[in-house]
């Protein structure tokens, strides 16, 4: 059992916090607009890839009239922000684990077809997330142990998921208000051409602006998290050509029909968000599902070419 967090420690109000590191500041060059990733005004198709039961090369069997990628980024699902008693640290286990280990033939082939691959992050049942760190130092130490990761495995970017904290346990803090900004800061400082992308959930999604900085202006996409509906949020800061209203589970359970995709789809593009995202892409052929939203997205048909053998 990990030694728990002292909540005196963790829980700080924001005067003290602006007392002992300075507020943050959009003066500083560190805090610049983020990297704007995409193909030209292309609306971004992600999927999520749970690679505890699939492989991310799935995505890249599904390709467009042109030849292009029918999916723009694929996100690994999930590493973890863990607690070892003193600080928040990065975790993998040992699936994320292994497709890191062989990015050679689970990472690259993908980027090579021009697909963006990013982590994601997420709260492991620890008590420590994004939005309890007790001042910027720590803040800044995790988003030195993302970056390093991003870095080391050459990825794309990576995806803050702030799910299944459960903060307070351990006795960590509650979240506070500076919390996320100053890590997420921290973040774009350190990746200034890396994607960012916010799952706008959790205590973070409640706390993403803070003295005149927003998450928007440090992210380059943010998107609802719940799973087939269309739910548009305010996060701000964020254009809405950089925010995905749409959340679509193409597993066989979602019970999503093929014309509630497409319809759903084209809500996007009369809308003018810029990302349509999925979940739990199956194994074979899934073009029809595939399909569904690639024509309204994009006007082709999406073909499963079977090439990367999963």
């Amino acid at each position: 059992m990990n030694r728990p967090f002292s909540r005196r420690t963790l829980l700080r109000g924001s005067a003290a916090f602006a007392a002992a590191t300075g507020a943050l500041s959009l003066a500083s060059p560190a805090l610049a607009h983020p990297h704007r990733p995409g193909r030209g005004s292309r609306i971004a198709s992600v999927a999520y890839i749970e690679v505890n039961s699939n492989s991310i090369l799935n995505v890249g069997n599904y390709v467009l009239a042109d030849g292009s990628p029918a999916f723009d980024y694929v996100v690994i699902f999930a590493a973890n922000i863990n607690y070892d008693g003193e600080k928040a640290y990065l975790h993998m286990n040992d699936n994320v684990q292994r497709v890191l280990d062989n990015a050679e033939t689970t990472i690259r082939p993908l980027q090579q077809r021009g697909i963006k691959v990013l982590l994601s992050v997420l709260g492991n049942h620890e008590g420590a997330g994004f939005a309890n760190f007790p001042n910027r130092k720590a803040a800044d130490d995790f988003a030195k142990q993302v970056s390093r990761t991003v870095r080391r495995y050459g990825l794309d970017g990576v995806d803050l998921d702030d799910e299944w904290v459960e903060y307070g346990k351990n006795d960590t803090g509650e979240p506070n208000d500076f919390s996320f900004l100053a890590m997420l800061s921290s973040l774009r400082k350190r990746l200034p051409n890396r994607v960012i992308s916010f799952y706008f959930i959790g205590p973070s999604s409640e706390h993403a602006e803070y003295r005149g900085l927003t998450a928007g202006h440090l992210v380059d996409y943010a998107w609802n998290p719940y799973y087939n509906q269309y739910n548009v949020f305010d996060v701000p800061g964020l254009p809405k050509e950089r925010y995905g209203a749409a959340a679509i589970d193409l597993s066989k359970a979602s019970g999503i029909s093929l014309g509630g995709i497409e319809k759903t789809a084209r809500r996007t593009v009369d809308d003018g968000f810029g990302a349509f995202v999925t979940y739990e892409l199956q194994p074979g052929d899934q073009s029809a599902k595939v399909s569904a939203f690639t024509r309204a997205l994009y006007g082709s048909e999406a073909t499963y070419t079977g090439e990367f053998v999963l």
